[in-house]
């Protein structure tokens, strides 16, 4: 690994670790009552304080520090003055952009801590499948590798892949080649090839019902699943390292060994 690229993924730790506690923190602050844009403003604010900047700030026409998903939002939702409920999943993906360089990252928790067993299934399957298919990311691998562990884990239990979306790599711009889709088209040899040194945004992306997703129609961005099912994400970045994957946005309770 040369001297720019131990410089860049040097950045994006301090970067991640900034991203990873306010993630915590949101984690802790949704609650019934609390509405997309209080989180919203929340994760701004505590972005700022910790020395980044709101990296999904930088994204062309959007002007929020998070997308919010909730219930049947998939991706790239506004966040919007509704309170949340107990019960409701709420998916919030953010980005922290320090000294030139991107970090992305998304988690899902039902608001409240409680619900019947089968949403809290739906979400421990795809973090479950998230860090199976980040396992992958090793050098030698391929791509396809990571997209095979991911719709594996996923399919196994019924729920579908959104593949209109798709992960990808991270850096200087927030979205870079490779792509990282769910699901593995084709062969794996065929795929992009992980090599030491790769910044990936590995993203799994499902819903509990069929996979088709439509715009809202309320705005340009907000991606919502076409038959109102209850919708997940789940993403980290990460940095391929001679051994492995190793995490630079990381969660309390994340795995440490991949």
């Amino acid at each position: 690994m040369d001297d720019k690229t131990k410089k860049k993924i040097e950045i994006m730790q301090r970067a991640g670790l900034i991203l990873g506690q306010v993630m915590d923190e949101i984690v802790d602050y949704v609650k019934e009552g609390v509405t997309e844009l209080d989180i919203d403003k929340f994760a701004e604010r505590r972005i700022l304080e910790l020395g980044g900047e709101p990296g999904f700030k930088k994204v062309d026409g959007y002007r929020h520090t998070i997308c919010a998903s909730t219930n049947d939002v998939v991706v790239h939702g506004i966040p919007k003055g509704k309170k949340l409920v107990n019960g409701d999943i709420f998916g919030f993906d953010c980005g922290v952009y320090l000294e030139g360089y991107h970090t992305d990252m998304a988690e899902s928790v039902i608001v409240g801590g409680q619900s019947d067993s089968s949403r809290k299934k739906f979400l421990e399957v795809g973090k479950k499948s998230l860090f199976s298919a980040i396992s992958e990311a090793k050098p030698g691998n391929r791509v396809g590798n990571i997209s095979k562990a991911m719709q594996q884990g996923i399919e196994s239990n019924g729920y579908s892949i959104v593949k209109s979306l798709v992960g990808h790599g991270v850096g200087k711009e927030l979205h870079e080649e490779p792509e990282i889709p769910g699901y593995l088209e084709g062969k794996i040899e065929n795929t992009p090839e992980i090599r030491v040194g790769m910044t990936l945004a590995i993203e799994v992306i499902y819903n509990l019902g069929a996979a088709n997703v439509v715009f809202e129609g309320i705005d340009d961005w907000t991606i919502v699943s076409e038959d109102g099912s209850l919708s997940g994400l789940f993403e980290r970045t990460i940095y391929v390292s001679e051994n492995g994957p190793r995490l630079i946005t990381k969660l309390k309770g994340d795995p440490i060994n991949l």
